[in-house]
């Protein structure tokens, strides 16, 4: 049975045995979230601890945004992290986790965090990655895995780990998706039939992209299918490097990610596939896992 931890005291005296996996969450936890602690429990092992944190960041939130309308359900969250294998849930409130109010000092998320969703979302990933910090802090894993459908997030707490000696390992783990191609997202409850039919252009945009054959053909291909999308407001679609999230250009070789961001209605929702332009040897892949890019292969 999982146990519900409310505070830091709590956690630290929640006894742990052998590898120590954690799985991050703002909870509403779907099959995307259950995926990923099933993930957790594979690499902890039997005798390891699996960890979930649930827990709504403020700090990620802008003035506009719907920090007041995210779905809360721990009690179904709870019961979700325990059938897929979870040890505990650590619950914290806002003020456990930031005790003196908003904190003064942050960490920022640089160039890197500033394009895409955070051009959009100004502050947003200097947010996230002061609350996942201060996550691995207090619950000190030896590995934890994140959603490769938050693309750009995975990307930033790669690089917090690397540049900052982060005790830990980051896994990556693929996007679930509904049948009908549609990625798996707490945001999905808050679409309409037609708005939901609307959202599967995002899916299918990126699956026509990664059909063709060179960058070029990729945003034309992915870009064809969003302008077919009746009621879809586009955000952006990119094709960047997964190193920085910069654009590639049309020799790129190597590994890539198309991205898109669009509301149905006044949902946003984002997406991403992996790919890979060209030969590249095995020893250049990043751990992350990725969608092999072959001409003609069926998506």
């Amino acid at each position: 049975m999982s146990v519900l931890l409310r505070t830091a005291a709590e956690l630290d005296a929640f006894e742990r045995t052998g590898r120590c996996a954690v799985v991050m969450t703002m909870g509403a936890l779907h099959e995307g979230h259950a995926t990923l602690i099933r993930t957790a429990r594979e690499h902890a092992g039997t005798d390891g601890t699996v960890l979930v944190t649930v827990f709504v960041n403020p700090l990620q939130f802008g003035a506009d945004e719907d920090l007041d309308r995210y779905p809360r359900t721990l009690k179904e969250d709870l019961r979700t992290a325990e059938e897929a294998g979870a040890d505990a849930v650590f619950a914290p409130a806002v003020d456990e986790v930031y005790p003196g109010g908003s904190p003064r000092v942050r960490l920022s998320a640089g160039p890197m965090g500033e394009c895409l969703e955070g051009a959009t979302r100004p502050g947003h990933f200097d947010g996230m990655l002061t609350v996942v910090a201060k996550l691995l802090h207090l619950t000190g894993p030896d590995l934890a895995l994140f959603g490769q459908k938050d693309a750009q997030q995975l990307a930033l707490i790669r690089r917090m780990v690397l540049d900052l000696n982060f005790p830990v390992e980051i896994v990556g783990v693929p996007t679930v998706r509904e049948d009908d191609g549609l990625a798996l997202s707490s945001r999905n409850r808050f679409l309409s039939a037609a708005e939901r039919r609307t959202a599967l252009a995002l899916s299918a945009a990126l699956f026509a992209g990664a059909a063709e054959t060179s960058p070029a053909a990729v945003r034309a291909a992915a870009h064809r299918v969003l302008k077919e999308a009746s009621g879809l407001d586009l955000d952006y679609l990119a094709l960047v490097d997964p190193a920085d999230f910069t654009e590639v250009g049309e020799g790129h070789r190597g590994e890539a990610v198309l991205a898109v961001a669009a509301k149905a209605g006044a949902t946003r929702l984002i997406d991403n596939l992996p790919l890979t332009f060209g030969d590249v040897p095995q020893h250049q892949h990043t751990p992350a896992p990725q969608h092999q890019h072959t001409p003609g292969a069926d998506q």
